[in-house]
């Protein structure tokens, strides 16, 4: 059977979340794994905390079955299908949750949920006032999580470059700059510089690589990593390897940290080496990249980003596939009649799509050439 979960049965006003979670005795969050999803889960968790209202929270891959025994009179998903619902946040979900959180009269986590828009790549002026106004700040440079420089330019998916997953090269790359050890705003100037330059300059960049990296750079300041955009980045790529430690993290964990960092790495690492090795083939308006086990969802969003010379992208490995958009097309759509066509299913919202299926890759990248 196919399913794309486009069709939201419930509300996603916050006003609406906040009045339903304000009378609610026990509340279960289900979250999808993607970082947008994440973060709203943990602001909407940490407002349930100060309320004083028990929570239960979990994040669900896209084919995995959501249902468990719960005592919960209340559900929510976030940025996942679940029919069982009382309410579903598809989109915008950072801020939806950031909203319906200041609805039930706490103190909303504006931090977390800016870190939420900025994984979904479409940064909230609203979130990003009410940080601005919690003391976070921004600064010249790039947006990584880690102290180490030149491994957060490495293990970013934020961007793709010549030194994506290779820290020594990224180290090399860096060298040319003789930096201090204290950075000036000047220096995270020239490291924004070179990596935008790296980015673009690329033998196979796109055109949208140079509006992709911007996103990475003069990142905003303040949360447990060292810029909020490299937050953004571990809740994104933790949440597809180690949902449990996403979970945790965006909760408040301090005591996932690490754990969360060695994930961001492995994932990274996975992901570019992915990008760098896929097979690649080009279609009128389509733009297909296959290889073994990778996180097709990264490296689709990668690809349709930094390298993809046509505005649709489709990423397939063996029984998994994922699509994205950049002119603004209904992916979702196509990859639903594809997964129909070949009797799989499929998953997805407007321009990202992810579909699962038993038969051979080429069978599925000719029925979504047929539907796109």
């Amino acid at each position: 059977m196919s399913t794309t979960g486009r069709d939201d049965a419930s509300a996603t006003i916050p006003s609406d979340i906040a009045t339903t979670l304000a009378d609610a005795t026990f509340v279960r969050l289900v979250s999808g794994v993607t970082g947008d999803a994440l973060a709203g889960t943990g602001v909407l968790a940490r407002a349930l905390a100060d309320s004083g209202t028990p929570f239960q929270a979990s994040a669900v891959g896209p084919f995995a079955d959501p249902d468990r025994s719960t005592d919960a009179d209340v559900t929510v998903a976030l940025g996942r299908q679940y029919t069982a619902a009382d309410h579903t946040v598809r989109d915008r979900i950072a801020p939806a949750a950031f909203e319906a959180a200041r609805e039930l009269g706490v103190t909303a986590s504006p931090t977390l949920a800016l870190a939420g828009t900025i994984a979904a790549g479409d940064t909230d002026s609203r979130v990003a006032e009410a940080a601005e106004q919690a003391g976070v700040t921004r600064r010249p440079g790039v947006a990584v999580p880690a102290t180490d420089l030149a491994d957060g330019l490495a293990h970013s998916t934020l961007l793709s470059a010549p030194f994506s997953g290779d820290s020594d090269a990224a180290r090399a790359a860096l060298a040319s700059l003789d930096l201090p050890d204290d950075l000036s705003e000047d220096d995270h100037r020239r490291v924004a510089s070179l990596t935008a330059l790296a980015v673009t300059d690329a033998e196979d960049a796109s055109p949208r690589a140079a509006e992709a990296v911007q996103r990475a750079l003069r990142p905003y300041v303040g949360g447990p990593f060292e810029t909020v955009g490299g937050y953004a980045d571990v809740l994104d790529t933790v949440g597809r390897e180690q949902p449990g430690t996403a979970v945790a993290l965006a909760l408040g964990h301090d005591g996932v940290r690490e754990d969360a960092l060695v994930a961001w790495r492995r994932h990274a690492n996975r992901a570019h080496e992915a990008v760098q090795t896929a097979t690649t083939g080009r279609y009128e308006g389509l733009f297909v990249a296959r290889g073994d086990e990778m996180p097709i969802g990264t490296v689709a969003r990668l690809l349709s980003q930094y390298r993809s010379p046509e505005p649709v992208t489709l990423v397939v490995t063996d029984g998994h596939a994922a699509a994205r958009a950049t002119d603004g097309r209904d992916v979702a759509a196509a990859m639903d009649a594809a997964a129909a066509t070949v009797d799989g299913e499929a998953v997805g919202t407007g321009t990202r799509a992810r579909a699962r299926f038993d038969v051979s890759t080429a069978d599925l990248i000719e029925a979504f050439r047929e539907a796109v």
